[in-house]
């Protein structure tokens, strides 16, 4: 694609935004604080699309993302604070300043340095916390995989995976023995140690357990639904059956995978 023709495509819809904040009733009406949650839909969605690599749907999905990066330009320009043009050269200055070693004389070696290179900028940015960045309202798993990530920006993280499933052995053990002891508050404190080790070594084995765990949830319900179709299909109501009964057409579901 040409210069010239991202640019048109771009100022199209932005054109488009602002006739609609000027004359739509729906758009008008709306504000900062009431597109957020609308946001988060928007994200969630373009999520599943590319759990499903679907392009077709991530590609709309982008659409309707960028359409709110607009609207909330928008609104910001109405409000005297930023536009879209001061949102975008904010993010150039910053990817600039933040890659030293392509727009610098920085060496690196690999992704690492480039991420142990972000982290310490934006500590001399002036964050007080390598931590401070991470959103408050992030799911909490997602939240842990953001910790530990820029805790290994600074440093702060286990050589080998060995030790980190050292850890994982001992948080389960722990786990396992308050869970036997009765006492559910510690039980709950330990199996979230627990989870916390967990993600650390999936994070070692370049496995992402956010999405390792959604397809985990829509694996189960393929199966769960298989196994509802075929017992209504005979005449059965699942209350109804043992779980060995409901076992046959379960792992009916997992041969057809």
């Amino acid at each position: 694609m040409t210069i010239s023709a991202r640019a048109a495509a771009f100022e199209r819809l932005a054109t488009i935004m602002d006739e609609l904040r000027a004359q739509c009733p729906w758009d008008r009406k709306q504000t900062i604080e009431s597109l957020r949650h609308l946001t988060i839909e928007e994200t969630h969605e373009l999520s599943d699309a590319i759990l499903d690599q679907n392009l077709p749907e991530i590609k709309k999905e982008l659409g309707d993302i960028l359409l709110h990066i607009l609207f909330y330009a928008k609104l910001g320009e109405e409000q005297q604070a930023f536009d879209i043009a001061s949102v975008i050269h904010a993010q150039c200055d910053k990817l600039i300043h933040r890659h030293p070693h392509i727009y610098g004389d920085v060496k690196v070696q690999d992704e690492e340095d480039v991420k142990r290179n972000w982290e310490m900028l934006k500590l001399k940015e002036g964050n007080k916390s390598a931590l401070g960045g991470v959103p408050k309202s992030l799911p909490a798993m997602i939240k842990a995989m953001r910790i530990q990530e820029k805790a290994r920006g600074v440093g702060f993280d286990w050589e080998k995976p060995e030790q980190v499933w050292e850890k994982v052995e001992e948080e389960m053990n722990e786990f396992l023995h308050e869970s036997q002891q009765g006492d559910e508050a510690k039980a709950a404190n330990e199996f979230g140690d627990l989870l916390f080790a967990l993600i650390n070594y999936a994070r070692f084995k370049n496995i992402n357990p956010e999405e390792s765990l959604e397809r985990t949830n829509r694996k189960f319900i393929r199966r769960f639904q298989y196994l509802e179709a075929a017992a209504a299909s005979s005449g059965k109501l699942l209350s109804d059956m043992t779980l060995a009964e409901m076992d046959v057409y379960w792992n009916e579901a997992k041969n057809q995978e």
